[in-house]
């Protein structure tokens, strides 16, 4: 049981900041300690564009990316290529794939990878949004940049097998991610180089 500050309020809003994801007890209060050394106009520019954040943020109709508009600045560039459409597993890797600067095509967030472990079915994710989009007949090809583990392995499969009747070329981006390597933890260059490099997807699980 950690130890109680000598503030309440102090307390809480170490609490608070702790229940943050790689954040422990000491960190937070680093964190608490450098707010209340700002000034009052500092802590209110935070609090306020938290609030905000979970307020106004959004999701783009078309992609599902976070956006603070209903279609995202990538999805309304005209200047990218909306014949190719890149299927990422979260914003993270979307983020990731955009360092690169070697793709200029759309994206595709799922939302998640199929994961029957952690009660994670394909109806969980937007899949029959991407089905939507391929049916239209304006997407060329489809890029699987999922991360190299069984659940991004199964999901690639599952979503090829669904794509299948639009005929649209399939492909991954190449192997040069170690397996079981998440996306978003990949260098920039390999990522890059991975895009590129893609080849043709061949439906196995």
């Amino acid at each position: 049981m950690s130890q109680q500050l000598q503030s309440q309020l102090l307390d809480r809003a170490v609490e608070e900041f702790a229940k943050l994801p790689g954040i422990g007890r000491k960190s937070a209060l680093r964190l608490v300690l450098h707010l209340l050394r700002g000034t009052d106009e500092d802590v209110e520019s935070f609090a306020t564009a938290l609030t905000r954040l979970k307020k106004e943020i959004c999701h783009c109709k078309v992609c599902h990316n976070i956006s603070d508009t209903e279609v995202c600045p990538i999805c309304s560039n005209p200047r990218r290529d909306a014949s190719v459409i890149c299927v990422v597993e979260n914003i993270q890797d979307v983020m990731a794939v955009e360092n690169t600067m070697k793709f200029n095509g759309l994206y595709h967030v799922l939302g998640g990878l199929i994961s029957p472990m952690d009660g994670i079915g394909p109806s969980d994710l937007e899949i029959e949004s991407l089905c939507e989009r391929v049916s239209q007949n304006e997407v060329k090809e489809v890029i699987f940049a999922l991360s190299s583990t069984m659940e991004g392995d199964t999901t690639a499969f599952y979503i090829y097998r669904k794509l299948q009747k639009f005929g649209v070329p399939v492909s991954v981006i190449a192997r040069g991610i170690s397996v079981g390597d998440e996306l978003e933890y990949t260098d920039e260059l390999t990522l890059g180089r991975s895009i590129q490099n893609r080849t043709r997807y061949e439906g196995k699980a």
